[in-house]
C-alpha cells in the first residue's frame, strides 16, 4: 500500500468537499430562486404564480419597457411547455398575466423605463377610486 502525500490528501480532501457540496445543493433544488422586484433593465423577476413560474425582464427602449416574459409549468421538466410574449409598455402601463386558476402576475413599466415591478392592482384601483 502506498501513502498519500501531502498533496494527494488534499486533492483526496478537495474532491469529498466538492462531492458533498454537490449532494447538499440536489436538497436545496426545490427551492426555486425569487427575485420579486423592482428591477432595473435586463434585470430578472423570478416568481411562481400557480403551478406556473415566471421570468420577466425587460429592456429599456426610450422611454418604453421592451418586456419578455417566459411562463412554464413547474413539473415541466423538459421545457416543452414554456411560451414567451413579448410586449412594448409606455410608462406607468400594466400588463396582467393570469393563470387558469385565477391568480394574476401583474407587472408594471416604471416612468421614463427606469424600472419593472409587481405591482398589486387591488391597491392601484383602490387608490385611482379615492381621486
Amino acid at each position: 500500500m502506498q501513502a498519500l502525500s501531502r498533496n494527494g490528501l488534499m486533492g483526496w480532501a478537495a474532491a469529498a468537499a466538492v462531492a458533498f457540496n454537490l449532494a447538499g445543493a440536489s436538497a436545496y433544488a426545490e427551492e426555486l430562486a425569487q427575485n420579486l422586484g423592482p428591477v432595473g433593465p435586463n434585470e430578472p423577476i423570478l416568481t411562481t404564480v400557480g403551478s406556473k413560474r415566471v421570468i420577466a425582464f425587460y429592456e429599456a427602449d426610450g422611454a418604453h419597457c421592451g418586456m419578455n416574459v417566459v411562463v412554464w409549468d413547474l413539473n415541466d421538466t423538459s421545457g416543452g411547455s414554456a411560451a414567451r410574449v413579448r410586449v412594448t409598455l409606455d410608462p406607468r402601463q400594466i400588463v396582467h398575466i393570469d393563470s387558469a386558476n385565477n391568480e394574476s402576475l401583474n407587472l408594471q413599466c416604471g416612468d421614463s423605463a427606469r424600472s419593472l415591478a409587481i405591482i398589486d392592482t387591488a391597491k392601484v384601483i383602490a387608490a385611482g377610486a379615492a381621486e
